[in-house]
């Protein structure tokens, strides 16, 4: 087993998701879900070798898009090309536009909450973000139709960048670059599916 298959990683009863109001796609009621799913009372951490094959469980990503609009209002994403030394062998290959990944125990060790922590190492593990940038958290992706989308669910901020500066620092994000979210579009089943439903998701509700 890699040191991937022995973290122990955060996870919420897929119950509690479903109780709390089940969604295929994108929700953007973040207060109707966030609080409740990383209550100590319904988040643990278990298995990561485990919790990829349990379906009842939801393992909790934060899952982060990096937008920049141009002077004529166009909105550029960041984009980029899984490589294969990522941990989820079930997305090698695929393009993307979000980075992120997993909730892990030694971030609950952090002064600052688990998940804020969890998300902060992760970018700095993947990305280097050169430009200033505005953050906010605009929803949440279920995608219950691929075996990936089954055991995560995924909580989508923007991150707003004053420059479309992001450069990438490991062989796990290839291929970067930005490009308008319609040139992105009319490739979009090149994509795996939580960036297909974060680039509808950009142009339904005008992010």
């Amino acid at each position: 087993m890699s040191s991937v298959d022995h973290e122990l990683v955060l996870v919420v009863p897929t119950e509690v998701f479903h109780r709390l109001g089940h969604f295929q796609g994108f929700s953007l009621d973040i207060a109707r879900y966030r609080d409740e799913l990383l209550d100590p009372r319904n988040a643990s951490y278990r298995p990561r070798a485990e919790m990829e094959h349990d379906p009842s469980f939801k393992q909790l990503i934060p899952y982060v898009l990096f937008l920049h609009r141009g002077a004529d209002g166009q909105r550029w994403l960041f984009h980029y090309t899984r490589g294969g030394g990522q941990g989820e062998r079930r997305l090698h290959h695929k393009r993307s536009v979000g980075v992120g990944g997993h909730i892990c125990i030694d971030d609950s060790q952090r002064n600052s909450p688990a998940y804020d922590e969890g998300m902060r190492r992760e970018l700095a593990e993947e990305v280097n973000i050169v430009s200033p940038y505005r953050q906010k958290c605009i929803g949440l992706i279920n995608d219950d139709e691929t075996d990936v989308g089954r055991v995560h669910l995924g909580v989508v901020h923007l991150f707003e960048l004053e420059r479309p500066e992001v450069l990438s620092r490991e062989d796990g994000i290839a291929q970067t670059g930005f490009a308008t979210v319609e040139t992105l579009l009319a490739d979009v089943d090149a994509f795996e599916s939580w960036s297909q439903i974060c680039l509808r998701a950009v142009v339904e509700h005008g992010m």
